[in-house]
């Protein structure tokens, strides 16, 4: 096999449930093939490097094989590996969140700060 459709080999890797999912990240520029944008018909090659945005990560891979048949995990680790610098840019952002979080209260809001969060959406919103 010298080309894949990048939808399907998507699929295969395991980084979305359905083909349709994997097209309907590529047709929302949410997959890049080498820095462009791509429609999902798209022939994926071995060493293509792709990068994918999946709900707050962006992971960085490179191509190391093709499939169009979906395998169990194992078997769609050999399809990919992904990027060190990908690797570290995902564990800082995981910091960052974690760090984030402690600033967030797991209390609800009374009834003057509903009252002024409501304002202040008026306010920036309309």
């Amino acid at each position: 096999m010298v080309t894949v459709r990048i939808d399907t080999w998507l699929w295969a890797a395991r980084f979305f449930k359905s083909r349709a999912k994997a097209k309907e990240a590529i047709s929302g520029g949410k997959v890049n093939v080498n820095g462009f944008r791509c429609k999902p018909s798209k022939q994926l090659k071995v060493n293509d490097e792709l990068t994918i945005r999946q709900g707050l990560e962006e992971k960085q891979i490179v191509v190391t094989d093709l499939s169009n048949k979906r395998g169990n995990a194992s078997i769609a680790d050999q399809l990919y590996r992904e990027t060190q610098e990908s690797i570290e840019n995902r564990k800082l952002a995981a910091l960052k969140r974690k760090a984030a979080g402690v600033l967030i209260t797991q209390t609800s809001p009374s009834k003057r700060d509903r009252r002024l969060l409501h304002k202040f959406r008026e306010r920036n919103l309309y």
